[in-house]
């Protein structure tokens, strides 16, 4: 019973730590996206500016 309860725990501390990366991951790529978002909004100010 003791490796079971070891095993739990393990699982429940791996479950946390893959959601922790999951988060951290859907917050990079949403950043990402906001930052592209910005830089070609930039772009096509510039690029309108020219003509």
């Amino acid at each position: 019973m003791a490796r079971l309860k070891e095993l739990e725990d393990e699982n429940r501390r791996l479950k946390k730590m893959y959601a922790e990366e999951r988060l951290k991951s859907e917050i990079i790529q949403e950043a990402m996206q906001k930052s592209g978002k910005a830089v070609s909004t930039a772009r096509d100010g510039t690029t309108h500016g020219c003509h």
